[in-house]
């Protein structure tokens, strides 16, 4: 599920971009500093989590599967606070 809203909100920054293939997102200067600051804004709005500078670590953004990597990993830290 959490896969599913994620591809609809880099589909709608970035409708030309295959994000269920793709795996090189920012090492292939596909997406841009604008689109990952867009990303991370709508991630913190549909999913409730704060992604903070220790996360910006661009393997974190390289594809869908890690974005949604990191989403998990921050909804379980909050979890348990």
């Amino acid at each position: 599920m959490a896969m599913e809203k994620l591809l609809a909100i880099l589909k709608d920054i970035r409708p030309d971009v295959d994000f269920e293939n793709e795996t090189e997102l920012i090492d292939n200067g596909i997406l841009d500093s604008f689109d990952v600051v867009s990303i991370i804004s709508e991630i913190d709005d549909v999913f409730d989590v704060q992604i903070r500078i220790n996360e910006l670590d661009p393997e974190n953004f390289n594809s869908a599967e890690n974005i949604c990597n990191l989403i998990t990993k921050l909804k379980n830290i909050e979890n348990k606070q």
